[in-house]
């Protein structure tokens, strides 16, 4: 055993999208971290690539989005989704479109603009780990690469783990407060006896990643992803899927690929080598195709949902807690916002503002989110048997999906009424790349969201239309203020990682009073900001007011995570005594709500420290 264990405030187990931005967020709330990962570096394959909305602003608030905009595809080129027969070949089915649609905001999307400051993009994980592990280090985080966790007893004040140098053998002792399970749900959950429900095995994946010029047979410079579809090769798992990847062109000419295809859990073919490449030169009708394969990844289609997400001490999060089949691109953002909703709680609670009772709340929160998330991804996951039956395929019969193919194509009338069919059920297949409600409209239900009354907005079941509002539990909305220099920010801008943000319609004068009797009573920083047509933060064309839902005397309450903790109506006089209830109860210190800010003035005007 080591001879001097390491003491850290928090382990996280895996340095993947879950772990490494867990870690950036503590570090940001000055929480100390250790990582440890059992592969020797950052993944060599693409994994996960798009990057929601939502995710890019929590991004945007830990100052990460730029370089990721940087470095990631520009949304005019991923804005649509392409259905072909193949990629290349001279056949008469070859090369044909069935459908092409808007995907993530771009092109006609303008309502997504309008509704946040980020756009979405594409930014493989393999590039995306490594950038995030830069910003790790830079703001103190430690990380072993080669480090296997092993073991692990909680106490009543901790976590004593093992962890293993693979290189060496040599066992670590490292003594923790708590423990982030980010390992993709491989070791630390099932030694706490975790266990995932949902579905499993829908169909084992390959992964290809190449690079190679394919600018000859790609007519499309817009296109994110072509889902194939052939009559010898069945539907669009099946015959393939490939994306861009870029690095620095991001038209035809993107330099690396990604191409991913399925295979039933029981084919011994999918763990050939061998067969990988004639595969691919059949399904896009390229026969002489010689890509430099970069690397091939192998996984599991699946829908499941841990049982729980913390276990004492423990917190599982991210591939650990939740898995989800790749449509609508939910699993790493998921994580993502798991780990900013875990962290802000964690900084509280070691730095004694806040009690235990205030972690429940990360499972109260996050996995409402994650089981509608999986639910979403099976269901879109499902909409490609739509798809396909659409299109004419009969999976077991090529000559009378060759038939149905050649029909859908003829200028007929019978061809005409066939596309418009796969038009409609096209407008039903749109869930997968257009769930702007999906991926912004989440709220959050817990002891920390002090609910007003009011009724929620109402959810699109099509998953498009998001409706934004400043009631509890919801995501703060995006409007763009204009601060007195005449610079335009966002009203998301506002919140400072860590810091809790007050918003009212009139005088900050004596909300700034009250943010200071908070921070005597709890020790947490509450920023107070007005937003109106003649204040600091301009708003002259009302639309916070329009979406805020407060009169003259309203206030919002903003939790560290941009999420809306209160919304009130305060009578003059009384808003410290609001305020340090109101934020009490978010930390789930009901105890100290009015008593505390009772006492606290007491002590004030006797001269004695808070």
């Amino acid at each position: 055993m080591h001879n001097n264990p390491i003491d850290i405030p928090v382990l996280i187990v895996g340095a993947g999208g879950f772990g490494l931005s867990a870690s950036i967020f503590l570090a940001d709330a000055g929480i100390e971290s250790l990582v440890v990962e059992r592969h020797p570096g950052p993944p060599i394959n693409p994994k996960a690539r798009y990057l929601n909305q939502r995710t890019m602003e929590i991004f945007r608030q830990h100052a990460i989005a730029d370089r990721i905009y940087e470095r990631s595809i520009p949304i005019d080129n991923f804005h649509r989704i392409s259905w072909r027969t193949s990629l290349a070949g001279d056949g008469p089915l070859d090369r044909r479109t069935f459908y092409t649609t808007e995907a993530m905001g771009g092109g006609g999307l303008t309502d997504y603009a309008k509704d946040s400051p980020c756009p979405s993009t594409i930014y493989p994980q393999m590039r995306l780990e490594p950038l995030l592990k830069a910003v790790h280090e830079q703001r103190g985080g430690r990380l072993l690469y080669n480090h296997e966790f092993k073991a692990l007893d909680q106490e009543p004040d901790g976590v004593v783990a093992t962890v293993v140098d693979r290189a060496t053998g040599k066992e670590i002792r490292v003594r923790a407060k708590y423990v982030v399970a980010a390992d993709g749900g491989k070791t630390v959950g099932p030694m706490l006896g975790a266990k995932m429900e949902g579905v499993r095995d829908i169909a084992s994946m390959v992964t290809v990643y190449f690079k190679a010029d394919l600018s000859d047979w790609i007519d499309d410079d817009h296109v994110m992803s072509w889902w194939f579809c052939n009559p010898d090769s069945g539907g669009s798992w099946s015959s393939g899927v490939l994306g861009k990847l870029g690095p620095t062109r991001f038209d035809r000419h993107s330099e690396e690929w990604m191409f991913h295809f399925g295979f039933r859990p029981d084919d011994p073919e999918q763990f050939e080598d061998a067969m990988l490449l004639p595969r691919i030169r059949d399904l896009l009708r390229l026969p002489d195709f010689e890509p430099e394969i970069l690397a091939v990844g192998r996984w599991k289609a699946e829908g499941v949902l841990v049982d729980r997400f913390r276990f004492g001490r423990v917190f599982l999060g991210g591939d650990a807690a939740h898995r989800h089949p790749p449509t609508t691109g939910l699993g790493l953002n998921s994580a993502v916002q798991d780990a900013q909703n875990l962290a802000w709680k964690l900084a509280l609670v070691l730095r004694g503002h806040a009690p235990d009772a205030l972690l429940d709340t990360y499972e109260e929160e996050r996995r409402p989110v994650a089981k509608r998330n999986v639910d979403w991804a099976l269901l879109t996951l499902n909409n490609h048997q739509l798809t396909d039956a659409a299109i004419g395929l009969v999976r077991t019969d090529p000559e009378t999906s060759k038939r149905n193919f050649g029909a859908l194509f003829a200028p007929t009338d019978d061809g005409a009424s066939r596309r418009a069919r796969l038009e409609h059920v096209m407008g039903v297949h749109a869930m997968e790349y257009q769930a702007h409600d999906l991926e912004l409209g989440y709220s959050y239900a817990s002891q920390s969201i002090q609910p007003d009354c009011s009724p929620p907005p109402p959810r699109d079941p099509w998953g498009r239309k998001f409706v934004p509002v400043a009631r509890p539990g919801h995501r703060i909305p995006h409007v763009w203020v204009r601060k007195e220099e005449g610079v335009s920010v966002s009203s998301l801008d506002l919140v400072r990682p860590g810091r809790f943000l007050l918003l009212v319609a009139q005088s900050e004068a004596a909300w700034e009073q009250a943010a200071a009797q908070v921070l005597r009573t709890h020790g947490v920083a509450v920023d107070v900001a007005a937003i109106s047509p003649d204040s600091r933060l301009s708003d002259a064309e009302h639309a916070w007011r329009d979406v805020a839902g407060i009169g003259p005397r309203g206030v919002v309450l903003v939790r560290p995570d941009q999420h809306v903790a209160w919304r009130a109506e305060i009578e003059s006089g009384r808003e410290a005594q609001a305020l340090v209830a109101a934020v009490g109860s978010v930390l789930c210190r009901q105890e100290r709500g009015t008593d505390a800010v009772e006492q606290a003035l007491v002590r004030e005007s006797s001269g004695v420290p808070g």
